[in-house]
């Protein structure tokens, strides 16, 4: 079963000066980080902004490409990690047939902005994810690490807030 998740925000990781993308249950307090590039930030923190390039970016141009070929874009699901790489499905509607495509999740999330889709994440990958930081050894704990991504508030996720 797949939970659907809206983007909380877009901040920097205090710790390795990484972006981060804030993914939240749209019907409970649980989040899910996603670590992302730079580009890859400043391609979601674009659309969020709705500001617009003057020559089409690349997921604009996929946007168009998509849209062309008469194919929706219906989700996109974030659907497993492996060795801490996260991985994510677009699922696309093409006359009437489904055609799923293998993605990285900072690109899907930004296609989905693009093309108004909701964005999932697998139960099991959230399962995995919360295993992981519990068993992650480091200087934050896995309690204090979700005490302060629900913590966050607009002031902390910068100007890239929804």
């Amino acid at each position: 079963m797949d939970v659907e998740m809206r983007i909380r925000g877009l901040m920097m990781d205090p710790n390795t000066n990484m972006p981060i993308v804030i993914l939240k249950d749209v019907a409970s307090e649980v989040v899910l980080p996603i670590w992302v590039g730079i580009y890859e930030a400043n391609a979601i923190a674009v659309e969020i902004e709705k500001v617009r390039a003057p020559r089409p970016l690349t997921h604009d141009l996929l946007k168009r490409l998509i849209e062309s070929m008469n194919a929706r874009l219906e989700k996109i699901v974030i659907s497993s990690l492996k060795d801490d790489t996260f991985y994510s499905v677009l699922w696309m509607k093409q006359a009437g047939e489904w055609v799923t495509l293998d993605a990285r999740p900072s690109d899907a999330i930004a296609l989905a902005l693009r093309m108004d889709c909701p964005i999932y994440v697998s139960e099991s990958l959230l399962a995995v994810a919360r295993v992981n930081a519990e068993s992650a050894e480091g200087t934050m704990s896995a309690e204090h690490l979700k005490k302060w991504l629900e913590g966050l508030n607009d002031e902390d996720l910068g100007r890239y807030k929804m």
